[in-house]
C-alpha cells in the first residue's frame, strides 16, 4: 500500500495518502502487485489534488515494505515495467528455493547474506523474472534490464530515470548483499544467476538520492533525502538501542525485529539484516517475518461474509467481534496461506482451522485469526530468547492502529512482555534527540 507523507524543512507532516494496491492471484501460493510506476501516479494525483504547494519539501519513496518489496523488473532506458511486481507472499520460487537446500548452499547463503533460503526474499524471485522473460539474462548483462526492490522503482520514475539506487537495509533483504562486506556478493550472484549491471547502486538510508523531475502531478527539483523499508523505519522510529527490548511491525504480514550489537551475531532460523545506514556507520537486527498476520484477519474476514461490508462497517465489526466473546471456544487457526514464515520457514506448510465445534461462531473465528497473530510472534520472540544472553522483556508495536487495538484486547499474551504501542511524531525533533541528525531540505 502506497503511504506518501510530504515532510516540509521542518520535519512537519504536510499531508498524508494511502492506497491500496491490487493484489492478484493467477496460481494457489503466487501474488504479484501493480507496478510501482502506478504508484507514484497515485501519490503525485493525490498530492495535486490536496490543492497544496510542494516546492520545498522534503521527500523520500515511502518506508515501503522491505521483503515485501514487490521484485520488479524494467527496461533500462524507459524503466517500462516487463512483469507484474511479484509480491513478498508470492510462492512461485519454493521449487527453486528446495533445490538450493537440497544442495547444500543454505548455510552458505545464510553466512554472507544473514537470510535463511526461502521465497520471502527477492533474489529468488529475480531469477524467476529473468527465465520468464525474453532473452532475460542476456539483456540484464548488457544493462538493458533493471531487477531491484520497490524503492529503486520509484526512485527511478520519481527522478525520470536518473538515478537508480537502494539503501543498504533493501540491499540486504535480497539475499545478494554480503553483510560483511556491505556490497553485492560475487559468489552469491553466481549462485542465483544474476547479474550485477542488472542491479542498483547501494547507499546509505539518510542522504541525497536525487532530485524529483519529469513528473506531470509533482515540480521538479524536490530532493530525495532518504529510502528505507518500513520495518526498518519503524525500528528507527521507537529508537531501539536499548537492550531487552523488540519491535513488532503490524500490516499485512509482521516484521519482529530487535537491534543487535554486529553482524557477527546469528540463529539459526531468523535473519540478520542492516537496519539502516545512517550516513557513518551500518547499524545490524535480528529479525522475523511473518507472512500472515493482518492478512490472515482480512482472509478470515472475507470467508465469514464480512468483506461484503463497506470499510467502515467491516472496521466495526472486527473491533466488536473479537471483544463480544470470552474465547475462541478451542478454535485454533494456523494461517499459513502460503506458507510458514519465522521461525519455521516452510513454504511447503498451509492453513489450518481446528477444534470446530456446534457452538463456534463468526466472533470465535475472528477472534481466532487475531490470536494467531500472538502465537506467531510469540514464536519468533522465544527463537530470539533462544539464544543465549540475548534477554527480550518489551515489546514496542506500530503498524495498522486498527490492528494493534484489537491485537492488544486479546488477553493471555503468549511471549509475556510488556508493551507499547507509540503514535507518530508531529515532528522530527524528538527522534532527533535519540537518532541520527537531521538532515534539513532546502531549494
Amino acid at each position: 500500500m502506497p503511504k506518501p507523507l510530504p515532510f516540509d524543512s521542518h520535519g512537519r507532516v504536510i499531508a498524508q495518502f494511502s492506497r491500496a494496491l491490487e493484489i492478484a492471484t493467477p496460481q494457489e501460493g503466487m501474488g504479484r502487485t501493480v507496478s510501482g510506476a502506478s504508484a507514484c501516479r497515485v501519490a503525485g494525483g493525490d498530492f495535486s489534488r490536496s490543492g497544496r504547494r510542494w516546492r520545498g519539501a522534503c521527500s523520500r519513496p515511502g518506508d515501503q515494505q522491505t521483503s515485501a518489496k514487490p521484485s520488479w523488473a524494467g527496461i533500462g532506458e524507459t524503466g517500462e515495467a516487463i512483469a507484474p511486481a511479484l509480491s513478498w507472499q508470492c510462492a512461485r520460487t519454493a521449487a527453486f528455493c528446495h533445490m538450493l537446500r537440497e544442495q547444500g548452499h543454505e548455510p552458505q547463503i545464510k553466512a554472507v547474506t544473514g537470510l535463511p533460503v526461502a521465497p520471502l526474499f527477492s533474489a529468488s524471485k529475480m531469477r524467476w523474472l529473468l527465465d520468464h522473460t525474453p532473452d532475460g539474462l542476456n539483456r540484464a548483462k548488457n544493462g538493458e534490464i533493471c531487477l531491484g526492490t520497490v524503492d529503486s522503482w520509484l526512485l527511478w520514475h520519481l527522478t525520470q530515470g536518473q538515478h537508480f539506487c537502494c539503501d543498504y537495509a533493501n540491499a540486504s533483504r535480497t539475499q545478494l548483499m554480503n553483510l560483511h562486506t556491505a556490497d553485492w556478493d560475487t559468489d552469491m550472484l553466481a549462485l542465483f544467476g544474476i547479474p550485477r549491471a542488472a542491479l542498483p547502486v547501494i547507499k546509505p538510508s539518510s542522504g541525497l538520492f536525487g532530485y524529483t523531475a519529469g513528473l506531470a502531478t509533482l515540480p521538479d527539483g524536490i530532493p530525495v533525502m532518504a529510502m528505507i523499508g518500513d520495518s526498518h523505519a519503524a525500528l528507527f522510529a521507537h529508537g531501539l538501542g536499548a537492550a531487552g527490548c523488540v519491535k513488532a511491525t503490524y500490516g499485512t504480514g509482521t516484521s519482529v525485529m530487535a537491534p543487535v550489537d554486529s553482524v557477527a551475531f546469528h540463529v539459526s532460523n531468523l535473519a540478520t539484516t542492516v537496519a539502516w545506514h545512517d550516513g557513518e556507520k551500518l547499524v545490524y537486527a535480528l529479525e522475523g517475518n511473518i507472512p500472515h498476520t493482518g492478512d490472515a484477519v482480512a482472509w478470515m474476514a472475507d470467508s465469514t461474509g464480512l468483506s461484503e461490508r463497506s470499510p467502515a462497517e467491516l472496521a466495526q465489526a472486527l473491533n466488536a467481534l473479537p471483544r463480544s466473546v470470552d474465547s475462541t471456544l478451542g478454535v485454533f487457526f494456523v494461517p499459513a496461506l502460503t506458507g510458514m514464515g519465522a521461525p519455521w520457514w516452510d513454504d511447503k506448510a498451509r492453513g489450518l482451522i481446528h477444534g470446530l465445534s456446534r457452538g463456534v461462531k463468526r466472533a470465535h473465528l475472528i477472534r481466532a485469526a487475531l490470536e494467531s497473530i500472538t502465537y506467531q510472534i510469540a514464536d519468533v520472540i522465544t527463537a530470539m530468547r533462544a539464544h543465549h544472553g540475548f534477554t527480550l522483556n518489551t515489546l514496542l508495536v506500530d503498524g495498522g492502529t486498527h490492528q494493534k487495538r484489537l491485537v492488544n484486547a486479546v488477553p493471555g499474551r503468549p511471549a509475556r512482555l510488556s508493551g507499547d504501542a507509540p503514535a507518530m511524531w508531529p515532528s522530527c525533533r524528538r527522534p532527533a534527540r535519540h537518532c541520527w541528525r537531521v538532515k534539513r531540505c532546502t531549494s
